[in-house]
């Protein structure tokens, strides 16, 4: 995909040397965007799928916002994990409103767990590294993942306030998690003996259900229904790849009981986030988005505390890191009752040119991003003598939670990264990027050894 992508880049500069033109063309009628979606990764293997976009833009007079758009997605992994997205957002179907509406569904053989409160929660990089290098040392990435399948709806209704800058927000949205340990006859398919995950050492998952820290009652997923409620203050320029403007949102998240959420939770986050033109016509512009998730009380079953808040065209992603939210940091490596977020970057369009009647766009962009935990997830040993077989077996777990308590920090700090990208922007909305990102500071091996990206769209 790496030397398509290369070709087509050299071939557009060709073409623009010879064609180009300054006026964008106003599109109209109905756009597709289809992409394949290839990447690896060393515990669930090859995936292999597809993406499509589609876009409405009716007679053009809302160009470059679509009228209505549609998104699929269609991801498999050759160890066992799937991805699946059906995605509609629309401002015609319903007179004088927004509706947005998602359904996803991810099979995850080995996702990412790394504990709770960030740098509190020690992660042995050493160990992950001598597993990847070492004859003598088994393959250790696995004492970070679970299993888990998640299956996330939403319904999104958006409608104006006050000049179509000022909006309310209102949606349904549940949520259903099954999770547990790692099935390790996958994750050691296919590896060489010596590099097997083996049966008697424990996951952090299981560790942390030994002490306690994850309790029983929520340890194997359970069901979420919410109602979410939000304002938003909107003066980009364009959705897909703003230029000037904010972009401002708060929402409080309730799911309690009565509505069918079988651990209830309550949450709240507000983001904003600002476009600056530094050189006029998408040339050179600085973006930058602050966000904040928080829980109210001091309670919330564990696996919601990963999702980042949304509403509208976007829907809940997994957080903190990874390429929707902190990238370069190690997915999920950011987990708390509170968080904190920064993105900031300078966004490059080196050229602009029509291609095939395409308005098409060649871009590059530096960045920084962060986040760290603000409010502590509560990780006292829970467990009592008789809650184990033996006194042996209750010293044995106590000693292990100590020793990985004085492992971690005593407190979580801000996990940094900074990286750079390159963007192939068509019509301002199908935006295919790739991008690499890296930890930096005094703990950047906690953070993992960086990431390289092939995905869809601006961060925000």
């Amino acid at each position: 995909m790496k030397k398509i992508l290369a070709l087509f880049i050299v071939s557009s500069l060709t073409i623009t040397s010879l064609f180009g033109q300054k006026e964008e063309i106003v599109k109209t009628g109905i756009n597709l965007g289809p992409l394949p979606a290839v990447a690896f990764d060393a515990d669930k293997g090859f995936q292999m799928g597809g993406l499509l976009n589609i876009y409405d833009f009716g007679d053009g007079s809302t160009y470059p916002n679509p009228r209505q758009q549609w998104y699929m997605e269609a991801s498999f992994f050759t160890k066992g994990s799937q991805l699946y997205v059906l995605s509609y957002d629309s401002k015609v179907l319903i007179p004088g409103m927004r509706f947005s509406t998602t359904f996803t569904m991810t099979n995850d053989k080995a996702m990412d767990f790394y504990g709770f409160n960030g740098y509190m929660s020690y992660y042995d990089y050493e160990k992950v590294d001598l597993g990847k290098t070492s004859d003598d040392m088994y393959l250790y990435s696995p004492m970070y993942r679970v299993d888990r399948t998640a299956a996330l709806f939403k319904a999104d209704l958006i409608g104006n306030v006050w000049d179509n800058k000022l909006f309310w927000e209102a949606g349904y949205h549940l949520n259903y998690f099954k999770q547990g340990a790692i099935n390790r006859e996958k994750i050691n398919k296919n590896k060489e003996e010596n590099k097997m995950f083996p049966d008697n050492v424990p996951t952090l998952y299981e560790q942390y259900r030994t002490w306690g820290l994850i309790s029983d009652d929520v340890a194997n997923g359970g069901v979420g229904s919410s109602i979410r409620l939000g304002l938003l203050y909107d003066t980009r320029d364009k959705e897909g790849a703003p230029s000037r403007g904010t972009w401002a949102e708060a929402h409080i998240t309730m799911a309690p009981k009565w509505l069918g959420s079988t651990t209830p939770y309550y949450k709240y986050s507000a983001t904003l986030r600002q476009y600056f033109p530094i050189i006029p016509n998408d040339r050179l512009t600085f973006a930058y988005r602050l966000n904040y998730e928080g829980t109210f009380g001091n309670s919330a079953p564990y696996y919601i505390l990963p999702y980042i808040t949304t509403m509208g065209q976007s829907y809940d992603r997994d957080g903190m890191g990874g390429f929707r939210t902190t990238r370069g940091l190690m997915r999920n490596r950011v987990q708390g009752m509170d968080m904190l977020a920064y993105n900031a970057e300078f966004r490059w369009r080196f050229v602009q040119f029509a291609l095939f009647n395409q308005n098409i766009a060649l871009g590059l962009n530096v960045f920084s991003d962060g986040a760290m935990v603000t409010k502590n997830y509560d990780m006292s040993f829970k467990r009592d003598k008789a809650d184990f077989g033996s006194l042996t077996e209750y010293a044995a777990a106590r000693a292990s939670y100590d020793l990985y308590m004085s492992q971690g920090q005593e407190k979580d700090s801000m996990h940094s990264t900074v990286g750079a990208g390159f963007r192939f922007i068509m019509n301002q909305n199908f935006i295919v990027c790739l991008e690499y990102g890296m930890p930096v500071g005094k703990f950047a091996k906690q953070d993992g050894n960086g990431a390289f990206y092939i995905n869809t769209g601006y961060l925000f």
